[in-house]
């Protein structure tokens, strides 16, 4: 058979997984009965169906198989956009990972070495096989890897923090003169659902109202709704005091937001834009409301190290 060789940037969120063109939820279900509707793929006789029910949150997702099913359907997936060229061909897949920056140095060997796969991994999907060996893995600090997006931007500033504010976790890092400084970074279990819960259960207990993350993505963005006023004034109010909080706890762990500059990238960062600058506690921020940020920076930083 021929090979054809792909690379693929992969980032592998507790709330979302990432490509470079594709987003979609990390849940999955596995069944040895072919689903009746849905997203899934055939890997070794059995069904690996895409679901909205998230896998809880892991810090080290080599425990189990389940991100490697996850990253085998993110690969598909993008392969899947140019199947006709890929007909009878075995894919090396180079794949540029990363991990939150105070896990990086404990975890990316084992991260690295989880998702290698150099044997030949036979996928069906969408009603195409694909021939897949994963031959080179590089894992790279998050929010680094969304930085180097905007890396013309930066140049300017001899320090810039970058705070990736995601579904389950905050994380921030220090970059020096263009380069992470992992000395200074953490990951603080304070992402945006304990926000939707709080708010879930207030208006709950309150005004006997359900609102999934769709209807409180709504409100606080404050885009149109069905709901009654006082639900509104409530969950934007408590997107505030959210917005307070975190980045108070920034600040009592000595980073400093009003020098040099401050790059804001995820989800829950492009959510609550507007109470962050209105906030007063940031000086020069700029926001990156790419999601597929750092997957795109994931290649980035493998072209460099492998001088493509």
């Amino acid at each position: 058979m021929m090979y054809q060789e792909r690379t693929i940037g992969i980032d592998h969120g507790n709330r979302n997984m990432k490509t470079e063109n594709l987003i979609f939820t990390s849940g999955l279900q596995v069944s040895e009965k072919q689903p009746p509707f849905g997203d899934y793929m055939i890997y070794k006789d059995r069904y690996y169906a895409l679901t909205e029910q998230r896998i809880p949150y892991q810090k080290d997702k080599t425990l189990d198989e389940r991100f490697f099913h996850l990253t085998l359907f993110s690969i598909v997936k993008e392969l899947d956009r140019e199947k006709e060229n890929l007909l009878g061909q075995i894919v090396r897949v180079n794949l540029p990972v990363g991990l939150p920056p105070k896990h990086y140095g404990s975890l990316y060997r084992k991260f690295e070495q989880y998702l290698y796969r150099d044997e030949i991994q036979d996928v069906v999907y969408r009603g195409q096989e694909y021939s897949i060996c994963i031959s080179d893995v590089v894992a790279f600090p998050q929010d680094y890897a969304a930085a180097m997006t905007v890396y013309g931007k930066l140049k300017g500033f001899v320090k810039v923090i970058v705070i990736d504010l995601g579904g389950f976790t905050l994380d921030y890092l220090l970059m020096r003169n263009g380069q992470p400084d992992l000395g200074v970074c953490d990951s603080l279990d304070n992402g945006v659902i304990k926000l939707y819960n709080n708010i879930s259960s207030r208006i709950s207990s309150e005004y006997d109202i359900l609102l999934d993350e769709t209807d409180m993505d709504q409100i606080i963005q404050d885009k149109p709704t069905d709901y009654p006023e006082e639900v509104v004034r409530t969950a934007q109010e408590m997107a505030g005091l959210f917005t307070e909080d975190f980045l108070g706890s920034l600040r009592e762990r000595g980073i400093d937001l009003r020098s040099g500059g401050v790059v804001f990238v995820g989800g829950g960062a492009i959510l609550l834009e507007k109470y962050i600058r209105e906030s007063g506690k940031v000086g020069n921020c700029m926001f990156i409301p790419d999601l597929q940020a750092n997957a795109k920076g994931y290649r980035i930083l493998y072209q460099l190290q492998k001088g493509r």
